[in-house]
């Protein structure tokens, strides 16, 4: 069997309802909308989450919490990442997104302390955890704030 010979299941697939063409199909006139009311006439029906004039369940929610739109998002690293560059490199933000470890440098990068190092190296970023700069120290490396 190949591709080109391939067919659908009998019954599987059903034309659909071809409706305002005439009285015989049986969804002449109307096309089955019903005489009259809002959803009968072209452009009819309600919005997304209207409730026919009641208060909409999303207005009647209290508002919960704050977006603060000025606070900085910075693109995470964690130290046990650092372990595939070679002993004794700078790893700056470029390596970072050489490497694959940084998708999208938002507001900088900064370097979380989770896992072990075993290089020493110098790291460049905009932050880092103090444990972050504890480890890269304890290997014997440096961590420079941008």
């Amino acid at each position: 069997m190949r591709i080109h010979e391939l067919r659908k299941p009998e019954g599987s697939t059903k034309a659909p309802k071809r409706v305002g063409r005439g009285q015989g199909t049986g969804q002449g006139t109307t096309a089955g909308r019903g005489m009259n009311g809002q959803n009968s006439r072209s452009g009819g029906g309600v919005r997304l989450g209207f409730e026919g004039g009641q208060m909409p369940l999303y207005r009647r929610l209290p508002k919960r919490g704050f977006t603060n739109h000025w606070a900085k998002e910075y693109a995470e690293v964690n130290v046990n990442d650092l372990n595939r560059f070679e002993n004794g490199a700078v790893v700056d933000i470029d390596a970072l997104c050489e490497a694959g470890l940084v998708k999208q440098v938002k507001d900088g990068v900064k370097v979380l302390g989770n896992g072990e190092l075993e290089k020493s190296l110098t790291v460049k970023a905009e932050k880092f955890s103090k444990s972050a700069v504890e480890k890269i120290e304890k290997a014997g490396g440096k961590a420079e704030v941008i």
